[in-house]
């Protein structure tokens, strides 16, 4: 144990002193309670941020996130390539530089009715989504894909956590609720059903990774290769000892049982390692960088 912390401050250090830096503070990394983040939230309970440098804030959402980042008060956000799109028309410099997973299964659209009784009704429906993140683009596609008349909705804008408290109290009423895990798995106890997701029904490649900057990633690359090695060591942590990593994390998801969390692992792909020829395909044709992937 001493012998990492050890080797991981020797790193930082040795690189840091061949590279000009732009900051005399602490490196901020922005993320919301996605469980593809939690190899960082795990490193962060573990004390291994603060042994190089880096502070994680937590946030609520996915839009919370952006403009965190857009602001500067976060020097790197956790995100997937759709807040990245709307990012560059304002930042043409962000570059994805940490891959964590691919959603395989992790984003859904949830409701209180069937597919086939939202097709054949003309009542308005209630979608709640967070507006400027991937949530908008899932909801487009399940739109598109099963015909609704788009002026039949209404679109919420609310983050995760308020969404995440809706019950189904008003059963005739059509209800639309865009999420991704672990938010599920509460609104699952609040009456809704899972109706379509990215491992059933949705055709869309949602990749999460580390985006930063391009001056950030020069002037900090030290600090990022150690946190990819930090992300790494707590994967396979993950993979040896599950129980362990689950009450590591706890404290950033109150509501998530370990069963759940167990069951909920199978929604994500983790691609830290070697990218499969398939997907680096896929992620040419979205227009996804590899190019300064740590």
């Amino acid at each position: 144990m001493y012998m990492r912390i050890f080797l991981l401050i020797f790193i930082v250090f040795l690189l840091c002193s061949c590279q000009p830096q732009s900051h005399d503070h602490t490196l901020r990394i922005s993320a919301t309670n996605w469980l593809g983040y939690t190899p960082l939230f795990y490193a962060k309970e573990k004390g291994s941020l603060a042994l190089i440098d880096i502070k994680l804030i937590n946030v609520v959402s996915l839009s919370e996130n952006m403009y965190l980042f857009k602001a500067g008060n976060s020097d790197a956000f956790c995100g997937t390539q759709y807040e990245l799109s709307i990012l560059k028309s304002q930042l043409p410099n962000v570059v994805p530089i940490m891959l964590f997973d691919r959603s395989n299964g992790g984003d859904m659209v949830m409701s209180n009715h069937s597919i086939s009784e939202l097709q054949n009704s003309t009542n308005e429906i209630d979608a709640y989504l967070e507006m400027d993140s991937i949530n908008f683009t899932v909801l487009n596609d399940f739109i598109y894909k099963f015909n609704i008349d788009e002026k039949r909705v209404n679109y919420i804008d609310r983050d995760q956590s308020a969404i995440s408290s809706l019950t189904n109290n008003e059963p005739n009423k059509q209800i639309l609720i865009v999420t991704y895990m672990p938010y599920d798995s509460k609104l699952k106890h609040n009456g809704f059903k899972e109706i379509i997701s990215t491992k059933n029904g949705l055709d869309l490649l949602v990749i999460d990774a580390l985006f930063t900057r391009t001056e950030e990633f020069i002037a900090h690359k030290a600090q990022f290769i150690a946190l990819k090695k930090l992300v790494d060591e707590a994967i396979a942590s993950l993979h040896s000892d599950p129980k362990e990593f689950y009450e590591t994390i706890k404290p950033y998801f109150t509501d998530l049982t370990y069963e759940d969390f167990v069951t909920e692992l199978h929604d994500i792909e983790w691609i830290n390692k070697e990218l499969e020829d398939a997907l680096k395909l896929r992620m040419q044709e979205s227009d996804f960088s590899t190019k300064e992937l740590i």
